[in-house]
């Protein structure tokens, strides 16, 4: 890639813009096991709030990785799945990262821990 390609609105930034919010990440790895109702990803996630999994869920969805569909039933059923997109994003740069953060994740600790201020 050429320097002069690294732009506001380039591949790239989008790309990581991605893993710009903590719980987005997370979500998708939840959906990596297949659909799933929002009270499923809650109870599968642990810790997040309802209305941090609604934007995540939002932010998701507007950026084609993940689909809700609506089940005709009584009562509604709706089911959150990773896209064509969303699959190749896990099964692919997540996974790396994942695979990269064992190797080397307590050496980033280390550097952090080292690094931050004494309180």
């Amino acid at each position: 890639m050429d320097r002069d390609e690294l732009v506001a609105d380039c591949r790239v930034r989008a790309a990581t813009d991605l893993f710009a919010h903590m719980w987005d990440p997370v979500v998708l790895a939840a959906l990596g096991s297949g659909p799933r109702r929002r009270s499923e990803l809650r109870a599968a996630i642990g810790g997040v709030s309802d209305k941090v999994l609604t934007q995540s869920l939002h932010r998701l969805l507007a950026s084609g990785l993940i689909d809700r569909r609506a089940h005709a039933e009584a009562p509604p059923r709706v089911e959150y799945a990773l896209t064509g997109l969303g699959q190749s994003l896990v099964d692919g740069p997540m996974r790396a990262l994942g695979r990269w953060a064992e190797e080397h994740g307590d050496e980033l600790l280390d550097a952090q821990e080292r690094s931050a201020p004494a309180v």
